[in-house]
């Protein structure tokens, strides 16, 4: 499970800041870009792994192996959210395809 970290660095000078921000453009501009299909991919891998967890999290509250109701909230939550946006995407990207396909040229 990912965490995610409080915004502590705004008080920074702009001076150290600025070297702090030219050295990630400088790596960024030699690494090549993942593919399309590689980020549609990964999307539906953490989908699918929220999915799993969910059912295990429901699992777990239903065998009283010590999951508790809130945890098991969470976790379908997480699941449905994560679907529901990737249902969106999905929908864009068919409608952007439909779009395209309707236009002559």
């Amino acid at each position: 499970m990912t965490t995610f970290n409080p915004i502590s660095s705004i008080g920074v000078s702009t001076a150290s800041s600025a070297g702090a921000i030219a050295a990630p453009i400088a790596t960024v501009r030699n690494t090549q870009a993942a593919p399309f299909s590689d980020l549609l991919t990964d999307a539906v891998g953490q989908v699918n792994t929220l999915q799993d967890q969910a059912a295990t999290a429901i699992k777990g509250l239903m065998t009283g192996s010590g999951v508790d109701v809130h945890q098991a909230m969470i976790a379908t939550e997480k699941a449905s959210m994560a679907f529901e946006l990737a249902l969106a995407v999905r929908n864009k990207a068919v409608q952007a395809y439909q779009q395209v396909m309707g236009m002559q040229f």
